[in-house]
């Protein structure tokens, strides 16, 4: 069979998420012709991704909510005024993605959360028209399932996020809901609970135990946060990751605290060797760290990352904080209890991937 993939290009996690699934489909045969990625200005394509996913890519201008920053969290409302301002480009978008379907001709469209895609099968009918199937994955599709249980305060908190999420999957014959853990499907909703899709280098590597906190930073702004709590706690040794374009590979603040450049094999390889993670909320470094039983303290910066705590919080993954208070962290370690099943979820990802996209 073949595939597109078109994917929402903020952060790093739908990247990863079809890298693995690439893997999965062309070890049993499909093909991977082309991907199409919603970016902005504010976004770019991964270098680790670009090298690895072995199929053309294109991009588009796609919707940006965390356009706006203040005390280093998006605010939301002027990153949706923003959008709907150049919606002009979203109707160039619509078309560009269009275009791309009809050239490449795939047997599935496999959609990693990108909304620009949901509209552009809601409003052209494609799979009609092409005989092309839409399949969506994401977490958030967590939330569209019945099954799934949240307090009346969550669910005003994010009932944007459901929108959303309804918004990216129109006319989708299957919503495969990535979980840390197996919940009952939905046959009406057309919605199935499924594991994360973990890179394969995560399982290469043995977790050990380890002396220093791990942690990464979304938004260079954090770093002030870590140089308070690390003067006041010289004793602990933090090894942090960050994205700052203009830093060294490594840049050595003293002995008990370095800042690395994001690089993905050396940030699993610290991951793996820590005694605790902590980092912005999201999905995958979250699955990782449960995956190497590692305690985590998540700094969710927008409504995504909230759910993504709450979330994994239900499954002993780590605890919340508003700040990188370090000390919640430490104090949190002797109680960690993670899901005992989580392992095992995540290994039945490729039968399970296979079966409900292909049917094998």
């Amino acid at each position: 069979m073949r595939f597109i993939f078109t994917i929402q290009g903020e952060g790093r996690g739908h990247f990863t998420q079809a890298l693995s699934l690439s893997s999965m489909l062309r070890k049993h045969g499909h093909e991977v012709v082309g991907v199409l990625v919603g970016k902005s200005k504010w976004r770019q394509i991964p270098e680790f991704f670009s090298e690895k996913i072995d199929a053309p890519i294109h991009t588009f201008e796609s919707p940006n909510f965390t356009t706006f920053y203040k005390n280093k969290r998006p605010i939301i409302v002027l990153s949706v005024v923003s959008n709907f301002m150049r919606l002009v480009f979203f109707r160039k978008s619509i078309l560009f993605v269009k275009n791309k379907i009809e050239e490449y001709k795939p047997d599935i469209v496999i959609n990693f959360y990108e909304l620009i895609t949901g509209m552009t099968f809601g409003i052209h009918h494609l799979d009609k028209k092409l005989g092309v199937k839409l399949i969506c994955i994401a977490h958030q599709y967590v939330l569209l399932n019945p099954h799934y249980k949240t307090t009346p305060e969550q669910d005003v908190k994010y009932e944007l996020l459901r929108l959303l999420s309804k918004a990216s999957c129109q006319r989708a014959s299957k919503i495969l809901a990535l979980s840390f853990r197996d919940m009952p499907a939905c046959e009406s909703c057309r919605l199935v609970t499924v594991p994360p899709l973990l890179r394969q280098e995560v399982f290469q590597i043995q977790p050990t135990p380890g002396n220093y906190i791990h942690g990464y930073l979304l938004n260079v702004g954090y770093f002030d946060e870590i140089l308070e709590w690390h003067n006041k706690n010289p004793q602990v040794p933090l090894r942090f990751f960050w994205d700052k374009k203009d830093a060294e590979e490594v840049t050595i603040i003293d002995e008990n605290l370095v800042m690395y450049r994001l690089n993905d094999a050396l940030f699993l390889r610290s991951l793996a060797g820590c005694m605790a993670y902590a980092s912005t909320a999201g999905f995958e470094s979250i699955c990782e760290a449960l995956y190497y039983r590692k305690p985590t303290l998540m700094i969710p910066v927008h409504i995504e990352q909230e759910f993504n705590a709450y979330d994994a919080g239900l499954s002993g993954a780590g605890i919340s904080s508003k700040k990188f208070e370090l000390n919640k962290l430490l104090d949190f370690i002797p109680y960690y209890r993670p899901d005992e099943h989580f392992r095992d979820w995540v290994h039945q990802a490729e039968d399970i991937f296979i079966r409900e996209i292909c049917g094998e």
